[in-house]
C-alpha cells in the first residue's frame, strides 16, 4: 500500500512538473499568441535580442525572464507588458525607451487589479514610468534599476507608482533621473526598504494618504524638492539618509498633516531645511542626527505632541526655527554642538537648560531678506543678548537636560 502510494504521488509530481513549461521566444516571434496559447505556471524565456511588438497582455500566472541582452523597446509609443492576472513573475528583462505623454501614465510594466506579482532585477531605460501598479496587494518590486534622462518634471513619470494598493514590498532599488522616484497614493501596510534614490527632478520619495507604511534604510540623495510625506496616519521612518536638497523650496523631508508614528535613527545632511514639520502630531523623533544643513528642524505651531530626544545637532545654521512663540512640542536628552552649558555632576547631561531657537531665526522668519546678515556681527551680538536675558524666542521650546556628547 506504501509502495503504491509513493508510486502515485511521483506521478502527479512528475504531471506537475511537466506541465510548468518553458517556452522560449525569440524577437521574430508572437509573443502575445505564445503567451495566450501557455498554460498557468508557464515560463517565456525571451532570447537575447530586441523586442519592439505591440503591448504585451498578461491574462494568467506566467513568468517571464530573459537572457542577457533579451530587451523589450517601446520605440513605437505603448505600455510594453500590462498584468491583469494574480501570481505574474517578471525578472532579468530589460526595458527601455518608454516615451513620455500628457494623457496617459505610460508605463514599461503596468499592474491593474491583480496580486502577488514579483518585478525583481530588471533595467528600466528612459521608460516615462517605470512600474504602475493599480489596485496592486501583496506585490514585490526588488533589484531593479530604473533610470531616466528627463530635464523637466513635465518630461518625466515616477519610477515606482502605486495607487490604492496594500502590503507591497519595494526594496533594493537603484531610481535615477524620474519626476519622483517612489511615489505612494492610498497605498497601505507596505515597507520601502533599501533602496538608492537619487537626482530625480521632484521627490526622491513621495507619498500620499497611505498609513501604516514603514520605510527604512533608504537613502535620498541630491532630489530636487527632497521627500514629501502628507495626509498619512503611523508611519515608521528608520535609518534613511536624506540628504542634498538644497533649493528654495526643498527639504530632506517634508511632514505634513501627519498623526502618529516615529522618525529615527536618521541622517540629515547638506539640505536647504533637513525637517519640515507641519500640521503633525503624537511623532516620536528620537537618535537622528542633523548635519550641515540650513536649517536643522522648522517646526510650525501646528505640530503639536511631538518628542524629541538623542537626536544630534552640529554644523546647521540654524538648529530649531518656529513660526510662533508657543510650540507644544518637546524637547529632551538632545545634544547641540552651540551649547556652552557645563556638567558639575558629570552625569553627561547639561546643568543648565538650552534654547536652541536663534533670535536670528525668528526674524528670519518674518523677513527673509535679513538671512543675508547670517554671520554678521550685529548677528552675533543679538544671539548673544537673547542668550543672556531671553524675550523674543519661545520659552516652550527649551531643552531641560541637553547632552554634553553626541550619543552613540
Amino acid at each position: 500500500m506504501k509502495l503504491a502510494g509513493i508510486i502515485t504521488f511521483s506521478c502527479i509530481l512528475c504531471l506537475s512538473v511537466e506541465a510548468q513549461m518553458v517556452h522560449t521566444v525569440s524577437p521574430a516571434d508572437s509573443i502575445q499568441i505564445i503567451v495566450d496559447n501557455s498554460s498557468p505556471g508557464d515560463t517565456i524565456l525571451f532570447t537575447a535580442g530586441i523586442y519592439q511588438q505591440p503591448v504585451l497582455k498578461i491574462e494568467k500566472a506566467l513568468v517571464l525572464t530573459g537572457e542577457v541582452g533579451a530587451t523589450l523597446d517601446g520605440s513605437a509609443g505603448q505600455r510594453l507588458v500590462e498584468i491583469y492576472a494574480d501570481d505574474v513573475e517578471i525578472s532579468s528583462l530589460t526595458f527601455r525607451n518608454v516615451p513620455k505623454t500628457f494623457v496617459d501614465d505610460r508605463s514599461a510594466i503596468r499592474v491593474e487589479s491583480a496580486s502577488n506579482c514579483r518585478i525583481e532585477d530588471n533595467v528600466f531605460d528612459n521608460t516615462f514610468f517605470a512600474v504602475y501598479l493599480a489596485n496592486a496587494d501583496t506585490c514585490q518590486i526588488t533589484g531593479n534599476t530604473m533610470r531616466t534622462y528627463a530635464r523637466r518634471e513635465s518630461e518625466g513619470g515616477n519610477a515606482i507608482h502605486s495607487w490604492y494598493s496594500r502590503e507591497l514590498l519595494i526594496s533594493d532599488n537603484k531610481i535615477v533621473g524620474h519626476r519622483d522616484g517612489i511615489y505612494l497614493e492610498f497605498t497601505k501596510d507596505s515597507v520601502v526598504r533599501n533602496n538608492t534614490s537619487t537626482s530625480n527632478l521632484r521627490y526622491g520619495l513621495h507619498f500620499m494618504f497611505s498609513d501604516r507604511c514603514r520605510y527604512e534604510n533608504n537613502i535620498f540623495d541630491n532630489n530636487g524638492a527632497g521627500v514629501a510625506v502628507m495626509y498619512a496616519n503611523d508611519i515608521g521612518m528608520v535609518g534613511n539618509t536624506f540628504s542634498d536638497a538644497w533649493g528654495p523650496a526643498s527639504y530632506g523631508l517634508l511632514l505634513k498633516e501627519i498623526k502618529g508614528g516615529e522618525v529615527g535613527g536618521n541622517t540629515f545632511t547638506g539640505n536647504s531645511v533637513a525637517l519640515l514639520v507641519e500640521g503633525t502630531d503624537r511623532l516620536s523623533f528620537d537618535g537622528n542626527t542633523f548635519e550641515n544643513n540650513g536649517w536643522g528642524i522648522k517646526l510650525m505651531a501646528n505640530s503639536t505632541d511631538n518628542e524629541f530626544t538623542r537626536n544630534a545637532f552640529m554644523g546647521n545654521s540654524f538648529d530649531l526655527s518656529t513660526n510662533s512663540l508657543t510650540a507644544p512640542s518637546t524637547f529632551r536628552g538632545n545634544y547641540w554642538d552651540r551649547y556652552r552649558g557645563y556638567d558639575l555632576d558629570r552625569d553627561g547631561v547639561g546643568d543648565i537648560p538650552f534654547r536652541p531657537v536663534r533670535l536670528f531665526s525668528v526674524i528670519v522668519e518674518k523677513y527673509e531678506a535679513s538671512l543675508i546678515l547670517l554671520h554678521s556681527v550685529l548677528v552675533d551680538a543679538l544671539d548673544a543678548a537673547e542668550r543672556i536675558i531671553p524675550a523674543l524666542t519661545p520659552d516652550q521650546l527649551i531643552d531641560a537636560e541637553p547632552l554634553m556628547r553626541r550619543p552613540a
